[in-house]
């Protein structure tokens, strides 16, 4: 593991616009994929991306937080903030996977749901929370995997699965260390100092029974390095497939419940 790094210097890499996509990731993992758009409701939010996919001749369905690399492509992606519609496209696409009993494979990378007063006159509170209600229930696994940000609600509506694995150099909060660090100190620039008190990387998440898993990266992640990366984490997952098809609808909904509710 790279472990010289600072949690502040940890969160820097996860924001770093050279760390690879969820839609690098889904290229380099599965063995085909087939996008699908929209909510049914208002319309398609390119923060969130998702479809049909396979991986060693399994089908489940794949859902990712999605930024951009250039300051043309982040605004189309809205920098990885979803709105209200995009959380209710992953709500119908995780519907549908339980509807053909596919497992749920997501990737999670925003600083957060985007906040702005078109986001909460579209319900995005509500939107989050129906994600949460409803993840909580299906009868699918579901695997969430922390790639680079993992910010606040706009994070855990894509995280309530049966395991969560975050990558050595992604983090996981309630809030960002500047904002903890405005909020508690009223100093924002205290941000690495809140980084380290908030205990939101990989490893600390680990210790704490946050997480189940961490993703080595020997280097940060990077397009250099995506496909090492990406080998490890395709036989990760091909292992967490296994063991869940030996379940039952039943007993998934309940480990799910259960890990939940030791918190």
């Amino acid at each position: 593991m790279s472990s010289n790094f600072t949690p502040w210097e940890r969160v820097e890499i996860s924001r770093s616009p050279e760390r690879p996509t969820s839609l690098d990731y889904i290229s380099t993992i599965f063995d085909r994929y087939m996008s699908l758009h929209g909510d049914r409701l208002f319309g398609d939010d390119k923060a969130i991306v998702g479809g049909l996919a396979s991986i060693g001749g399994k089908a489940v369905t794949v859902i990712g937080q999605q930024k951009g690399r250039s300051t043309k492509e982040n605004i189309m992606r809205n920098f990885g903030m979803p709105s209200p519609e995009g959380y209710r496209k992953s709500m119908r696409l995780m519907r549908q996977a339980e509807k053909f009993h596919r497992p749920i494979i997501l990737f999670v990378d925003t600083p957060g749901a985007f906040c702005g007063i078109e986001a909460e006159e579209g319900g995005v509170g509500e939107a989050i929370a129906r994600n949460l209600f409803e993840m909580s229930n299906l009868k699918v696994p579901i695997l969430s995997i922390m790639i680079g940000e993992g910010g606040s609600g706009g994070a855990i509506a894509m995280a309530v699965g049966n395991e969560v694995w975050g990558m050595e150099n992604a983090t996981y909060s309630v809030l960002s260390p500047e904002g903890f660090a405005a909020i508690l100190w009223k100093d924002g620039s205290r941000a690495s100092e809140a980084a380290k008190v908030m205990k939101i990387t990989a490893q600390d998440l680990k210790d704490l029974g946050v997480i189940e898993a961490v993703i080595e990266e020997h280097e940060p992640a990077c397009i250099d390095n995506i496909l090492e990366i990406s080998e490890k984490m395709k036989t990760m997952i091909l292992e967490f497939l296994a063991k869940y098809e030996k379940m039952s609808p039943e007993q998934i909904v309940n480990q799910r419940y259960e890990r939940f509710r030791k918190f």
